[in-house]
């Protein structure tokens, strides 16, 4: 009996490896970035902007495809390949540009999840409990985990939140979902006009990008699949784990723009700030309906933090191509100022919307760099041999190019008439 258990463990075990690469994207890209994102175009424009999550979903799916392929056929990572193949300066760029962009994204994380604990603690506590109590706990309990834990024990800690946080998001879409006409009709590519008192379509539709097709997981992406030892007779796993993950994405990522889209954009309600989220979706939605965004999002949340506060040192080994051990004290040190980052939205009381949409909204404007670099290793036939890319990639490619060209265009055109 003992060891039918034994071996019905390890199958289950085995299984969820094979999709682990693919969760930790999933953590990576579904934050509060993510959350905050797609609230905020539902609030503000329905379902309108829908198209947008489907064709960031599959420009996303196309590149982690690609890739992953170069990796598998190289055995180089692509900051590696930067380096090597490109120029130092270009790997060094990503580095500096990533890190800022999850810089913003850490102090917007725990802004949202202390904005939403404390709306959530005013029903419990006289009051509530003061955000930045809550921020003090989640990023001790990230870093502790970091500290004293292991990558494989942050993966699975990771499928465990990343499942939670699925479950609450799609729970909720059967809740509080608009008409399906409406979100049908989101499908239709559509720029709406800027409504008064909101932000720029164009900002959102950036940010929305940017923090779906994110360069970070397309660099990280490559990492993961060289550490798992997957090889080129992996193709076909790799491919199947890339679509778990951007399937998982486009169903997360609706559902929170329609839960929004059915509640505060029939209302006419404005997104300004996290607790709005929670407030206003109680009258609404009800108490069942909000407890369980609510957990969605402090999900998102965490499952964001990992990877963010791990993502410079991760970088700075795959640039060194040196061992990533993450008990080294100079790793600490960062991971430990990074993860203080957090403290800044509860302490000066920012406007953690506000930080997130301007984040993501950078994260897009560094896309076509991402697109061109992959463009031109993959298409140089002394690093991919017979798997060079032919025509119908490269078509690909040059759309996704015009695709992030626009993106960048939108955000740099958004943060101008925000900043005017």
């Amino acid at each position: 009996m003992q060891s039918e258990k034994k071996t019905w463990r390890s199958k289950l075990s085995a299984y969820i490896a094979l999709f682990l690469p693919g969760i930790f994207l999933l953590g990576l890209n579904i934050g509060t970035g993510s959350v905050t994102s797609m609230a905020k175009a539902g609030a503000d424009y329905g379902m309108t902007l829908l198209w947008t999550i489907l064709a960031s979903c599959l420009t996303t799916f196309f590149m982690i495809n690609l890739y992953g392929r170069f990796t598998l056929v190289t055995g180089e990572t692509a900051l590696q390949a930067f380096k090597k193949h490109i120029h130092p300066a270009v790997g060094i760029f990503f580095i500096i540009a990533l890190t800022v962009g999850v810089c913003g994204s850490v102090m917007g994380v725990m802004g949202i999840v202390a904005d939403i604990c404390y709306e959530w603690s005013t029903t419990i506590v006289d009051g509530g409990i003061s955000p930045l109590y809550f921020a003090l706990f989640f990023i001790t309990m990230v870093y502790f985990i970091f500290w004293n834990g292991k990558t494989e024990f942050f993966e699975r800690a990771l499928a465990v939140i990343v499942a939670i946080m699925s479950a609450s998001f799609i729970l909720n879409f059967f809740i509080m979902m608009p008409p399906p006409l409406e979100i049908l009709k989101g499908l239709i590519p559509n720029v709406p006009e800027t409504l008064r008192g909101n932000e720029s379509p164009f900002l959102i539709i950036a940010s929305m990008i940017g923090t779906t097709v994110f360069s970070g997981l397309f660099i990280i992406r490559t990492t993961l699949v060289k550490e798992a030892g997957w090889e080129l007779a992996d193709l076909k796993k790799q491919r199947n784990d890339a679509l778990f993950s951007v399937t998982l994405m486009f169903i997360i990522s609706g559902s929170i723009m329609a839960a929004a889209a059915g509640t505060l954009h029939v209302e006419g309600i404005q997104l300004s700030k996290a607790s709005q989220m929670i407030e206003l979706l109680q009258p609404l939605a009800g108490s069942f309906a909000t407890s369980i965004f609510a957990v969605g999002i402090v999900s998102a949340g965490v499952s964001s933090q990992f990877p963010n506060i791990l993502m410079l040192p991760w970088l700075i080994c795959d640039y060194n191509e040196s061992e990533r051990d993450m008990s080294l004290p100079k790793y600490r040190l960062i991971v430990f100022l990074i993860s203080l980052l957090g403290l800044v939205v509860p302490i000066f009381n920012a406007q953690p919307v506000f930080v997130m949409i301007i984040s993501q909204a950078l994260n897009a404007i560094i896309l076509p760099l991402t697109v061109i670099s992959i463009f031109y290793l993959v298409n140089r036939k002394d690093l991919m041999g017979e798997h060079k890319a032919g025509l119908g990639s490269n078509i690909i490619l040059a759309l996704i190019l015009l695709f992030a060209i626009f993106t960048s265009v939108s955000g740099i055109k958004g943060v101008m008439e925000l900043i005017q």
